[in-house]
């Protein structure tokens, strides 16, 4: 083959320049593309890169402007809505918790999870989960209310995760669970619940997969692409009766960090969390 019947040279972007646009939301179709030469590939770049940063500006001035709020408060007062709309009582319960919580919950000295804990002192930890408090609040609402009656908390849970781009130290959970309706209606009023949490995220294409859990064993989780964006299961439970819980539940668990990441495509969760990195999914260094 002489020189001039060589084949063309053809170049990606560079790392550098492909973590940028990562950074700044690029479509993940955008990093593939090949270019004939460095002039060609730069000057792609340096176009995709100028529109991705006024995009940013320009969400950053509507929030700025009070034409919206956050997408993680959105998601909440949206969350809340529906559900209250639903009939369940919001409650808000503490960040902290004791050790002893856990090993009811099955999280004794070995357990897996035991090390993803922030630990405090005096046998406290910040919660890993939001179930050990809604497990107490079941039990002394159900001597006051009748049945079914469904409560759901939405706030912040610590762990400590380095699992890669859909894991956080602080996220924040949606839990909700039913009690007291019939056992062989649960796994539909599951599936309804499902449906009706990720209609008000607005997220429409999901699958239902059954999985194990770490604590509660046979469980179904809520799955967009392929990744969970929940974790949902039926009681009784050998762990009811840890909290004198014996009546028949539903009870979900939606990370909402995942489900802005699912429903936006953002290729890693820190865009969807508390950052300050990014403010509502815009990167900062623009």
């Amino acid at each position: 083959m002489t020189a001039d019947e060589a084949e063309p040279i053809r170049l990606r972007l560079t790392a550098t320049q492909a973590q940028r646009l990562r950074e700044l939301g690029a479509d993940p179709r955008a990093l593939d593309g090949v270019f004939a030469d460095a002039p060609a590939r730069d000057a792609a770049f340096k176009q995709l890169e100028d529109g991705l940063v006024r995009d940013g500006r320009r969400r950053l001035q509507d929030l700025r402007a009070g034409g919206r709020a956050p997408r993680l408060m959105e998601l909440e007062t949206c969350l809340r809505t529906a559900l209250t709309g639903a009939g369940f009582v919001p409650l808000v319960t503490p960040l902290i918790i004791t050790a002893d919580s856990l090993v009811k919950m099955g999280i004794e000295h070995g357990h897996p999870l035991r090390e993803q804990v922030f630990w405090l002192e005096d046998g406290r930890c910040l919660r890993p989960m939001l179930a050990p408090s809604l497990y107490t609040l079941l039990r002394r609402l159900g001597r006051i209310w009748s049945r079914p009656f469904g409560i759901f908390e939405i706030g912040p849970c610590f762990r400590r995760d380095s699992k890669g781009a859909r894991h956080l130290n602080e996220f924040t959970m949606l839990n909700l669970v039913e009690l007291g309706r019939p056992a062989d209606e649960c796994r539909a009023r599951l599936e309804e619940l499902a449906a009706l949490v990720m209609a008000a995220a607005g997220v429409g294409d999901y699958d239902l997969v059954r999985t194990e859990s770490e604590v509660y064993g046979e469980m179904v989780d809520v799955e967009v692409r392929g990744a969970e964006v929940c974790s949902a299961g039926c009681g009784p439970h050998p762990l009811d009766g840890n909290w004198g819980i014996v009546d028949p539940w539903v009870g979900l668990g939606f990370g909402l960090e995942r489900l802005i990441m699912a429903r936006e495509g953002y290729p890693n969760i820190e865009r969807a969390g508390r950052s300050l990195s990014y403010v509502d999914g815009v990167r900062l260094n623009i």
